[in-house]
């Protein structure tokens, strides 16, 4: 009885909510619209994939973490993310020096409101992969795995930025960085001040975690966000279909990129870094489940 009972749970976490598939699908769309035409505007399509990212954070971190933590995690992504993008933007520091324009609507002092919650969707659901390798111990565990946790997480957001900031810095123009970088574009600073913002912010929701165990009690279905994560690879993939049009752009300081191999390279990126932490955290959670259930 005992074993029937725990192999319906195993199954239960493997499944895909019904209340999540909404999001999902919304997200997806995002994503095409991205690369089809459309009369649709540009940053009605950003606060689409934006807002659809935050909602499945929020409705599927309600059920793994409960609503107070959830709304933890939320407040320290808003609180964290905006202070250093203002800073950032502000200072050069971490980042690099680099401002936004337009393409991501309404402003928050020198940050777009839709930048400060993105960093909702994608870092909850980076979060969830770390876990889904590391195990129960990324909540509840020693600080040395509170620490192993955090940095995982940060590397597998950081992958996500990898793919996508020359797409939308150098090609579609979000924002300008002024002194151009060797990744298409992009100042290899901005990778090294990601994985330090998004160090602080994984830190300090496993520290609330830790001192919360009740919280982090559950068993968190790492499947959705799994998805989420290989749907947000595959949309990056995606962008190499389109014939890019101009086939070369520029950055601020002259040099010239070709539009092909940026989408070229964020695909391998997705395909290779993305995929390969979303395969691994599949394979660890399945391999933890068939170890309890045999």
């Amino acid at each position: 009885m005992h074993g029937s009972s725990f192999h319906g749970q195993s199954n239960r976490s493997r499944a895909l909510p019904r209340v999540l598939i909404p999001f999902l699908v919304l997200y997806a769309v995002a994503r095409v619209l991205e690369i089809v035409p459309t009369p649709m505007p540009r940053t009605a399509i950003v606060a689409l994939d934006v807002l659809s990212a935050m909602s499945f954070a929020l409705m599927d971190g309600a059920r793994n973490y409960r609503l107070r933590g959830i709304l933890v995690f939320t407040g320290i992504c808003i609180m964290v993310g905006n202070l250093v993008e203002n800073v950032g933007v502000a200072t050069g520091f971490p980042f690099g020096r680099y401002y936004f324009v337009n393409l991501m609507g309404p402003k928050l002092f020198h940050v777009p409101v839709l930048l400060g919650l993105a960093y909702i969707g994608m870092a909850y659901v980076s979060w969830t992969v770390a876990r889904a390798i590391l195990g129960a111990a990324a909540d509840t565990g020693s600080g040395l795995d509170i620490l192993k946790a955090s940095i995982l997480a940060s590397f597998i957001m950081t992958a996500w930025d990898l793919a996508q900031d020359p797409v939308w810095a150098t090609v579609l123009r979000g924002w300008i960085w002024l002194d151009g970088g060797a990744w298409f574009g992009v100042p290899v600073s901005n990778y090294l001040g990601w994985l330090g913002t998004e160090f602080l912010i994984f830190l300090l929701f496993a520290l609330y975690l830790r001192r919360r165990p009740s919280v982090a009690a559950r068993t968190p279905n790492s499947v959705p966000a799994l998805v989420f994560y290989a749907l947000c690879a595959l949309g990056n993939v995606l962008q190499i279909l389109p014939a890019p049009i101009p086939a070369v752009v520029h950055d601020p300081t002259g040099h010239s990129w070709r539009v092909a191999q940026i989408t070229g390279a964020s695909a391998m990126v997705s395909v290779f870094i993305m995929g390969g932490f979303v395969a691994l955290a599949w394979a660890r959670t399945s391999k933890r489940e068939k170890a309890a259930t045999g």
